[in-house]
């Protein structure tokens, strides 16, 4: 198979660890492809992203290098498995690749949790509602980019749907509860969505009522995906040229204590649904 030319971030995750596994294993990249019968060109192509390598090559790679930690390696075993079509391969070429990068964290996710400030989640958005925030983007969008865009945020919610969906929880803030995207109509009926999609057991939703004051992470909308062990999980947060990822362990931990925080000051779902219910008979 040839060389890809723009590797996935889940791809170029995959590379990064398995470069991991064999630095800190002291091992040059030229025993590496020794190794698993590969040139030199090969094993640096793999550590980018550009190429795959097998599970087998993974497995044989992991013992060698004396990685033990069973479920990180059935975790990065899992990272390498061919992809297959998916259903956002529709979208390839149509959105950005950093969208379709989103997408496929929050597929392969073991839970997802979400800070809001701002917005409701895009998991958990009513197609008025997101069409209202692609309307007011700057350059202005066609009509039709518009309605691609609310169809692929549309399309992500079958993480939520499928038979085994992820465990999602959200923490949003009052601020983007209040906030009257696409005027009041609409505004309630998200709000009466976001009441209704906590009452399904995938989905925790709670609120950070604003008389909490100042909050960790306040001026970043946060994604953090949780994978088959720690060591692969994976922060996700917006900026104005697209989504940033990272999984540096120190900004994981960074990250891990603001959710921690989040959980322990947050209001319960219990008063968050009641909360949101006082909002719509404000409007």
């Amino acid at each position: 198979m040839p060389p890809r030319t723009t590797p996935t971030q889940r791809q170029k995750r995959l590379g990064a660890e398995v470069r991991k596994i064999r630095t800190t294993a002291g091992m040059s990249a030229e025993h590496a492809a020794g190794l698993l019968g590969v040139d030199r060109g090969k094993i640096s192509n793999i550590e980018s992203g550009i190429r795959n390598i097998s599970p087998e090559r993974l497995r044989t790679l992991a013992t060698h290098c004396e990685c033990a930690d069973e479920r990180y390696v059935s975790g990065l075993v899992e990272l390498a498995e061919p992809p297959g079509r998916n259903w956002w391969d529709e979208y390839r070429g149509r959105v950005s690749p950093g969208l379709l990068d989103i997408v496929e964290l929050e597929w392969h996710s073991v839970r997802i949790q979400t800070v809001q400030t701002v917005h409701v989640p895009g998991l958990l958005q009513t197609e008025d509602y997101a069409r209202s925030i692609f309307a007011a983007v700057l350059p202005e969008l066609s009509r039709l980019e518009i309605e691609l865009r609310v169809a692929h945020r549309m399309d992500r919610q079958r993480v939520l749907d499928r038979e085994r969906p992820v465990d999602y929880v959200g923490y949003v803030h009052e601020a983007a509860l209040r906030m009257r995207f696409g005027g009041l109509e609409t505004t309630r009926k998200q709000l009466s969505a976001l009441i209704d999609a906590g009452e399904r057991d995938c989905i925790t939703l709670r609120v950070i009522p604003v008389e909490l004051g100042s909050f960790p992470g306040a001026g970043h909308a946060l994604l953090y995906s949780e994978g088959a062990v720690a060591q692969l999980d994976t922060a996700q947060l917006d900026a104005a040229h697209g989504p940033q990822f990272t999984d540096a362990e120190p900004q994981l931990a960074k990250y891990r204590a603001h959710l921690d925080w989040m959980d322990a000051e947050c209001l319960s779902a219990g008063a968050s649904r009641d909360f949101i219910h006082g909002i719509i008979r404000e409007l």
